[in-house]
């Protein structure tokens, strides 16, 4: 008697793993990475680092390994203590309070994020109420809206909109967290821009390349996908809007995992193809692990799906580059 329940197995030539090309670390995280490591080789064990280089728990583990000590706030960092802030940035109070504390800073903030925090001083400046459309809680948001604190209300999505309250509706304007959604946020501002018809954009687009790049990368590769799988740690943002965007653009199935070992096995059951992507703060190491976990069940190997091409590098913050200079390490 045939069990019809029983699912179909699947011959090898049925299968396929396809990879999104660009994916991993983008130059903002590959920046502040190096800077850690160059700091360690540098001034020695241990450098102290203000919440997590990136948000990807191996990043953090090797870099804690080599010496690295992470904290939350900076009163747990000794007085005179070399400290690095993460790619997240920080607010002008952690600023000061480095100072106070006479603390060597090294300040790893993506130039992406720098950015918006430029824009928020300058609209805040201008007489502006901005809205930053983000999530609360992250390090990113909280160091924007320490630029300018009293101009800045927080908007999370369009649920989100009624509560805006401003003297002038004819200069409000909007900026956002750099690892979001670009979708979700465009359906945000345009319920924004119900409200308040003369919304100024900001300058240029504040969600960064990478993220965008990777967000179309995994809508070309989802298509049809029976599952895809997103490497990424649960607190990196644009890792769990990878697996949002992946459904959206039709995966049948998508889970975020922070390495191979964390698959489960059933998910593979009767299915052909596999997507498979990272976050922006992913080592592709971690990424190849998971195409050995599929190669030793019968996936054959990965075929890359080109979106976009990445050429973008950082420089390493300058007060390290002098550092490296006149230690002739540069």
């Amino acid at each position: 008697m045939t069990d019809l329940a029983m699912p179909r197995v699947l011959t090898d030539e049925e299968k396929q793993v396809l990879l999104a090309a660009p994916r991993g670390y983008c130059a903002g995280v590959d920046r502040a990475v190096v800077t850690v490591e160059k700091a360690l080789d540098l001034y020695g064990a241990p450098v102290y680092v203000r919440k997590e280089i990136v948000h990807n728990k191996h990043v953090v583990g090797d870099l804690a390994a080599r010496g690295a000590i992470f904290v939350e706030e900076l009163d747990e960092v000794p007085a005179g203590a070399t400290v690095v802030f993460s790619a997240h940035g920080v607010s002008p109070a952690v600023h000061a309070d480095a100072r106070t504390r006479e603390l060597k800073t090294i300040d790893a903030t993506c130039p992406l994020v720098t950015k918006v925090h430029h824009e928020a001083k300058r609209f805040a400046n201008e007489g502006y109420a901005i809205v930053l459309v983000g999530h609360a809680g992250h390090e990113e948001v909280e160091g924007t809206m320490g630029e300018a604190p009293e101009a800045i209300q927080l908007v999370e999505g369009p649920w989100d909109v009624d509560k805006v309250a401003v003297d002038d509706p004819e200069k409000v304007v909007w900026l956002s967290q750099t690892t979001l959604s670009v979708d979700e946020t465009m359906t945000t501002v345009a319920a924004l821009r119900e409200r308040f018809p003369a919304l100024l954009d900001p300058p240029s687009d504040d969600i960064c390349y990478a993220t965008q790049n990777r967000q179309l990368a995994v809508k070309e590769i989802s298509t049809a996908t029976d599952l895809l799988i997103v490497v990424g740690s649960r607190n990196s943002s644009n890792s769990v809007r990878l697996v949002e965007v992946g459904l959206e653009a039709g995966a049948r199935s998508a889970y975020r995992v922070d390495d191979a070992s964390e698959i489960d096995e059933a998910w593979l059951e009767g299915v052909s193809s596999v997507a498979v992507t990272s976050g922006a703060s992913v080592p592709e190491k971690l990424v190849e692990e998971v195409l050995a976990f599929l190669s030793e069940r019968g996936y054959p190997d990965a075929r890359a799906i080109h979106s976009a091409e990445e050429s973008l590098v950082f420089a390493l913050p300058p007060e390290l580059r002098k550092d490296l200079k006149a230690a002739g390490k540069a």
